[in-house]
């Protein structure tokens, strides 16, 4: 349930900073403005930060200012930042230039998501702007249409009470846009599903140790036309190690997923990933892969449960392995790329091991061939979403990039004619200065334009960068990105 927060009257000793894009002339979040003596301060969701330090009222305070993907002008010292004059219930606009071809718009979960508009006294766009269900952070989001509603559902997520939370997915819903939801370009209202305790309840609390994650959420209809939601799932134990997948369904009278299929971890091919639609020939399937969608199966309850019916996209022998992988070929020579079943699909990592390793491969017959088109470079896609963009009549892919074991904040535009590809260019449209942003998904339910303008969120974190400097209150949460696709800057993608 759902309750307005009422917002009080700012308080005097309140000095307003407001950060804005210098393009759209929107507040800019996560924006850092830090003092000569190392006191920082963080912009909320609708760009405002509150400084309220007693020993900055009064004073002319200079401010360092950056954030990811967004540059301020350098003075004639070429320090990025402007003196300020603090004085009480004062205020100051500030304009930032983005250099991110994708455009930040708030943080979808977490804490004071406008805690600073709130001391400040301004209205947040949104029912919950401090606390919602005692959430502080949750990690990577997969979300569809289920029964006229948004179901969005997160890993690992963080409370208030103690440093460890929820491990066995937190759930919540929202209204469509069309239907009472918010506008996406403002923000999303969340109901969770809460416990006795208040907090986020377990919806996945599936048997088996340590926690249960959950990708390749899917909707599909029985034989009677009821709508019925499936997800796969993963039991981890120890170092983020998979010990046991599967595929549970969810239960609308208690509100939580229940296991209806388990297999070993090392099958070919699972349900995973961020599947959608496609209709090939005149079969209509589900498709799924992380990023690239190269797995697929019949779009009925009875095939999704049933893996023998599973299709990889792929160039070995059928019923071959990655652990044997052997390509197969034609009369001809010419590598055999298609759907097969029981066989492990194409990834990066077995494409590389076929071409370097075990020499089965040529350089010119591989399939993920995807490249940037700034600098020529390979990119092995690490994790993402695939959508069809009537805007483009493509269909296009947002993903991260791995280098060697670390997930950075680099993220990626491409587009293909096919889902399954291949996908060749691709141009880089946000990046974070160490710090990571992973798990990018594209929310098809919000796209603006006629397709023209695409909404996607991704975990923000510092995990796996390196940085050992959290973002107070954005650590480990969800941000909402908006990409147009008529920006000039991804031209270079569609030649």
């Amino acid at each position: 349930m759902m309750f307005a927060v009422v917002l009080q009257a700012a308080s005097p000793d309140v000095f307003e900073i407001r950060v804005l894009d210098e393009e759209t002339g929107r507040g800019v979040p996560l924006v850092e403005l830090k003092t000569v003596h190392d006191t920082r301060f963080f912009t909320d969701s609708a760009g405002y930060a509150a400084v309220r330090d007693p020993e900055l009222l009064g004073q002319n305070v200079f401010f360092s200012i950056r954030s990811h993907g967004y540059e301020f002008p350098k003075d004639g010292f070429g320090i990025r930042g402007r003196a300020l004059n603090v004085a009480a219930g004062g205020r100051e606009t500030l304009k930032i230039k983005r250099l991110n071809i994708a455009e930040r718009l708030y943080r979808v979960t977490g804490a004071g998501i406008y805690a600073d508009s709130v001391a400040l006294g301004h209205e947040a766009p949104i029912l919950q702007p401090l606390s919602n269900a005692q959430v502080m952070g949750s990690d990577s989001v997969v979300m569809t249409r289920y029964r006229d509603k948004i179901y969005w559902f997160w890993g690992d997520t963080n409370q208030f009470r103690y440093p460890l939370g929820n491990y066995n997915v937190t759930g919540a819903t929202s209204k469509l846009p069309s239907d009472g939801g918010l506008d996406p370009a403002v923000g999303v209202n969340l109901d969770y599903v809460i416990g006795d305790n208040g907090f986020a309840k377990s919806v996945a609390k599936l048997p088996g140790d340590g926690p249960t994650w959950i990708f390749g959420i899917v909707v599909l209809k029985d034989q009677s036309g009821r709508e019925r939601m499936y997800s796969g799932y993963e039991k981890i134990r120890g170092s983020l190690d998979v010990y046991e997948r599967g595929i549970c369904e969810f239960d609308d009278d208690r509100q939580e997923f229940a296991k209806s299929l388990s297999f070993a971890p090392d099958v070919p091919l699972h349900l995973h990933g961020h599947p959608f639609f496609h209709r090939d020939g005149d079969v209509d399937y589900v498709y799924f892969g992380d990023p690239y969608p190269v797995m697929r199966v019949k779009a009925t309850s009875e095939a999704l449960l049933d893996l023998s019916q599973y299709e990889g996209f792929t160039c070995l022998v059928p019923g071959s392995r990655q652990k044997s992988a052997q390509v197969e070929r034609g009369s001809d020579g010419k590598v055999v790329w298609g759907w097969k079943r029981d066989t492990a699909a194409i990834s990066f990592a077995l494409q590389e091991s076929l071409r370097k390793q075990q020499q089965q491969l040529k350089s010119d017959e591989g399939w993920l061939k995807l490249t940037d088109v700034d600098s020529d470079k390979i990119i092995e896609a690490h994790r993402g979403s695939v959508t069809w963009n009537q805007h483009r009549q493509k269909w296009i892919l947002i993903t991260t990039q791995i280098r060697g074991t670390s997930m950075l904040g680099e993220v990626w535009y491409a587009e293909a004619a096919r889902p399954e590809g291949p996908w060749v260019k691709a141009k880089k449209i946000m990046t974070h200065d160490k710090y990571s942003f992973y798990n990018p998904k594209q929310h098809p339910q919000f796209t603006a334009g006629d397709g023209r303008y695409v909404f996607f969120e991704g975990t923000y974190t510092q995990s796996f960068s390196g940085n050992t400097d959290p973002t107070p209150r954005y650590e480990y949460n969800q941000m909402m990105y908006r990409l147009d696709l008529d920006d000039p800057r991804l031209d270079a993608v569609r030649k």
